[in-house]
């Protein structure tokens, strides 16, 4: 079964074309990386599929659903959720009440219930702490739920990141560059992580620039280049593309 599928995506700017036709795929439970020189759109893209940005024209479907041009948070709801490339945590909350926050979009009780802290949203808000230790657990982080999330390390912040993601309950999860700036044992274990989501059950689409990663993680390849995607494919056929060579070495190599 397909998740999500994506038919003639264009992204204008004026005159400049962000994305142009980008048409693919992903399977329920899959792995699929979208790569591309930097400036190729990838994005932008995201950016189309979660609501942020609204598209030229094409279609984005979800669980056999139009969604394009769906507000974030109706995408949200729905059961997409995503990082970004620039780490958007609440700086200054613990690292368990970021993740509790990110679950209230699927709670229950209403402001009333908020204010005046009856036994229901008692009850809620102690199952919503229950479940966000469990997500951090997930992600490693369990021992650091009391600590600001502001002060923890880069590699454990974007690891967080992915916890509140996660605490959405989403189907699909999309990635933006989540091994940026890690160290080896870093990007090794977000690896890991990413393994991890797909047993869980989610469909996850990554941007990724590490090379390493997209052909030791990916089933599935979507390669963009100055906003038309120029291939997809399976690891091994993608690294045998001669467009997707020429894009990222020159025609020389």
């Amino acid at each position: 079964m397909y998740l999500l599928e994506v038919r003639d995506l264009t992204k204008h700017f004026g005159g400049i074309r962000a994305i142009e036709e980008v048409r693919f795929r992903a399977r329920e439970g899959s792995i699929t990386s979208v790569i591309g020189p930097n400036g190729a759109g990838k994005t932008t893209l995201f950016n189309c599929l979660t609501g942020i940005t609204r598209p030229t024209k094409g279609v984005v479907s979800f669980l056999n659903n139009e969604i394009t041009g769906i507000k974030p948070d109706k995408a949200v709801k729905l059961g997409i959720s995503r990082t970004f490339q620039n780490i958007r945590l609440f700086r200054e909350m613990s690292v368990l009440e970021n993740v509790m926050v990110s679950q209230h979009c699927r709670t229950r009780s209403g402001l009333l219930s908020a204010i005046i802290k009856n036994k229901a949203f008692k009850n809620e808000e102690q199952a919503i702490r229950e479940k966000a230790l469990e997500y951090l657990e997930l992600v490693g982080l369990e021992n650091y739920s009391d600590t600001v999330s502001g002060n923890l390390p880069y590699g454990s912040q974007k690891r967080l990141e992915i916890a509140r993601a996660v605490a959405t309950e989403p189907r699909l999860i999309l990635l933006d560059e989540p091994t940026a700036g890690m160290n080896p044992q870093e990007t090794a274990e977000m690896m890991g992580l990413i393994r991890k989501l797909r047993e869980l059950g989610k469909t996850v689409i990554l941007i990724e620039h590490d090379m390493k990663v997209v052909m030791g993680i990916s089933e599935n390849i979507v390669v963009l280049d100055h906003g038309v995607k120029i291939a997809e494919g399976t690891p091994e056929e993608i690294k045998r593309n001669p467009l997707v060579i020429e894009a990222y070495l020159g025609k020389e190599h």
